[in-house]
């Protein structure tokens, strides 16, 4: 068989897998989104504990590989008695990596507004709460933008992994079809292919995503 038509009988399993991918992405990025925040407002607050378990949980899982962390939640929480199947613990553990780099993108765009806002909206009567939502908060999601988007697009290459555990993602994909068919350097290039595709679109959102954000609002 030649690689042409390889590629070509390949393509409707390497798309399926490419799905996968991208919707353990979008899953991820949205609980991780939701996890980050509230581990983000951790990093701002007045409290000490709510201070110390924020960066406590930040510095495990950077300091931790997502292969590990994969496997303690597929294989090391059945022995305290929580059996998941591959992909809800795919996507938990895919979350829960993902939540520790965007809170710390979003407590760094929150820390890097100037202090005279908030002593402004302070003036004006607006309590903490409103402030961090209508004055803070919209200015700090310009600043990270550009640090979310990586995430994300990292995140798409990082589902690989959940291969591991037997998800049929793309990568996994790839490779039962190798299986059968002895030819992996077409396929993996096929697959890197797949993954590059779907960064590219990933960035091009991105860049079109902040050239919204930089445009002047209107009254």
């Amino acid at each position: 068989m030649s690689t042409t038509s390889l590629l070509v009988q390949s393509m409707p399993v390497l798309a399926q897998g490419a799905v996968l991918t991208v919707k353990f992405a979008v899953l991820s990025m949205i609980f991780g989104l939701i996890a980050a925040v509230v581990l983000a407002l951790m990093g701002i607050s007045h409290s000490k504990p709510l201070n110390w378990l924020s960066r406590t949980y930040v510095s495990l899982i950077r300091g931790t590989p997502l292969l590990v962390q994969i496997f303690v939640v597929y294989y090391g929480l059945p022995s305290i008695g929580i059996s998941l199947d591959p992909t809800p613990a795919g996507v938990i553990a895919l979350s829960a990596n993902v939540a520790a780099y965007l809170s710390e993108s979003m407590r760094g765009a929150i820390n890097g507004i100037h202090r005279g806002q908030w002593l402004a909206a302070f003036s004006l009567g607006l309590s903490r709460r409103q402030t961090l939502r209508y004055v803070i908060g919209p200015q700090a999601l310009r600043i990270a933008v550009p640090s979310l988007s990586n995430s994300l697009i990292s995140l798409i290459k990082d589902t690989s992994l959940v291969s591991v555990i037997t998800v049929t993602e793309l990568l996994r994909s790839a490779q039962e079809v190798i299986a059968s068919t002895y030819q992996p350097l077409p396929l993996y290039l096929a697959a890197a292919a797949v993954y590059w595709v779907l960064c590219q679109v990933l960035e091009w959102v991105q860049h079109w995503y902040e050239r919204r954000l930089a445009l002047p609002t209107r009254h």
